[in-house]
């Protein structure tokens, strides 16, 4: 049986980038760029903003290798990374995700609730509907569906308040799902 409190082994890559092996940079960069990039994308929305939040993601984890210190595996470091440069570009984008605690909007009555047994999609309808999504409703529905970070988790990332990751979660499906039933998107 696997003891949970296994250290995470060594990556040998991640070793040979500590001692300065430049083509295992690369390696690195091979291994690991695809899956950040859709991450990135799937918080920017756009392939540009995804690019240039890959290249300094993979900046700064280069030049703090040294400080890895193998808490997580360096997948889920780099992922952190990513996560964290994208909400800051969305930040400086101007994107924000309003703290429902800050604000005078009483509460709202409870939404119908869809049944969501019913709605059967392509999968790439299903990822046009979430693009359309406005940022804040997108970061967190992806940060947690895409991300699998729990919604205290993300609170924490986005640093606003649960109440806020519930109620934009909440709002978000409901936006997609009304996406959804309205046969998608043109």
């Amino acid at each position: 049986m696997l003891e949970l409190t296994a250290p995470i082994q060594r990556d040998e890559l991640v070793e040979r980038c500590r001692r300065g092996d430049p083509r295992s940079y690369s390696e690195l960069y091979q291994k690991y760029s695809r899956a950040m990039y859709n991450t990135s994308l799937r918080i920017m929305n756009n392939s540009g903003d995804a690019e240039d939040v890959l290249q300094e993601s993979f900046c700064d984890a280069f030049a703090a290798i040294g400080s890895f210190a193998y808490k997580s595996t360096f997948g889920a470091w780099l992922k952190r990374i990513v996560i964290n440069k994208s909400i800051n570009a969305l930040r400086i984008r101007k994107v924000t995700i309003i703290d429902m605690e800050k604000t005078t909007v009483g509460h709202l009555p409870e939404e119908e609730v869809e049944d969501e047994n019913e709605i059967q999609l392509k999968v790439e309808e299903i990822k046009k509907a979430v693009r359309e999504l406005p940022n804040g409703y997108r970061t967190v529905l992806t940060l947690h569906l895409f991300e699998g970070y729990d919604q205290e988790e993300i609170a924490e990332i986005l640093q606003v308040s649960h109440v806020t990751v519930r109620t934009q979660y909440m709002r978000a499906r409901q936006k997609l799902l009304q996406y959804i039933k309205q046969g998608g998107l043109s």
